[in-house]
């Protein structure tokens, strides 16, 4: 009977220890984890080659033990970030290949359940060692005047970091719907820019380029409204202009005036020619009306019995909403 309740009582102390093992257990577990990040690394010191940053662990939870560090070169823009060379310590000296791009650092936490890392904001663009940064548009240059032929158009410079010590400007002609078509006005260099029939149709824009002993940036104006004549334009029906036809490889770009006083957008006819060669038409429309005039560029592959070398001849011609028809313009040359 002795020996029982000595087993019993072996039974019982067993039960109670795995019991309170468990307990204890559970209560461990639930108080440990990875950290975690409640406020981003920071970065202290002057962006320029040749000093140095420090980097700031910043705030976790759930008690780091110990911190790792590696510092990243990014774009001008905090993007596109790579890990640079002997950067894996708490500070960091920055050398002639940080120039021009921003610095964070990486810092990884851990503790005995884990790691978890978080990265730092940007720090401003590295200058170099004996000057400011290339500059950096902060407001883009704005344009003002009435974009009527025979008006003067002017630009500011836009507003920069950097200091600039020297801006340049070039006016562009950007066709009526589609602002990234621009192409240089030849001798237009000035802050201000007196408008030609040459513009009718047209956007105008500026590009302004920043320059400071570093490097120069440029930035682009917003266009201008559609350049209009001088004269109001009355027709019957559209006219329609070549202003260029080329070809890229195998594709044919034209660029073309058309004007029409209805205001609304136009159906463009452009026929392929070649001796010998039935003849093929494509139809496109303008995004923009004229008001009353436009510029724009069409682009198109020529179907296989066009290709190759031989003489080659593009047609153009314009249609309104009420089916009067421009005049065709035609532009002949031989590919080689």
């Amino acid at each position: 009977m002795g020996i029982s309740i000595s087993k019993q009582g072996l039974i019982l102390a067993a039960v109670a220890t795995v019991a309170l093992l468990a307990c204890a257990g559970g209560a461990w577990a639930a108080a440990n984890a990875a950290p975690v990040n409640t406020a981003l690394p920071t970065v202290t010191g002057t962006p320029k080659v040749g000093q140095t940053l420090t980097a700031g662990n910043g705030t976790w939870s759930n008690s780091p033990t110990s911190y790792d560090y590696q510092w990243l070169r990014c774009t001008a823009t905090g993007n596109s970030c790579v890990s640079v060379a002997n950067g894996a310590q708490k500070t960091y000296s920055l050398v002639g290949a940080d120039r021009g791009h921003t610095m964070r650092v990486r810092v990884t936490a851990s503790n005995a359940d884990g790691s978890a890392n978080a990265d730092s904001a940007q720090t401003d663009i590295v200058a170099p060692a004996g000057g400011s940064a290339v500059p950096q548009n902060t407001d883009r240059p704005i344009i003002s005047g009435t974009a009527i032929v025979g008006e003067t158009l002017s630009t500011d410079e836009g507003s920069w970091n950097g200091s600039p010590t020297s801006y340049a400007f070039r006016w562009q002609r950007c066709d009526a719907d589609n602002i990234v078509a621009c192409v240089d006005v030849p001798g237009a260099t000035g802050k201000s820019y007196l408008l030609h029939d040459s513009d009718v149709g047209y956007r105008m824009r500026v590009r302004v380029t920043a320059r400071n002993a570093s490097g120069s940036t440029v930035a682009h104006s917003a266009t201008t409204a559609v350049v209009q004549p001088k004269l109001k334009v009355t027709n019957d029906r559209p006219t329609l202009s070549i202003l260029s036809v080329r070809f890229l490889g195998s594709t044919v770009y034209a660029r073309f005036r058309v004007c029409d006083d209805s205001l609304k957008n136009l159906t463009i006819l452009a026929t392929d020619t070649r001796p010998g060669k039935a003849a093929y038409t494509r139809h496109f429309t303008t995004l923009t009306a004229p008001r009353p005039c436009g510029v724009y560029t069409r682009h198109w592959t020529p179907v296989s019995r066009f290709r190759g070398a031989g003489r080659y001849t593009v047609v153009l011609k314009a249609r309104d909403t009420s089916g009067f028809t421009s005049a065709m313009s035609k532009r002949t040359f031989v590919r080689h």
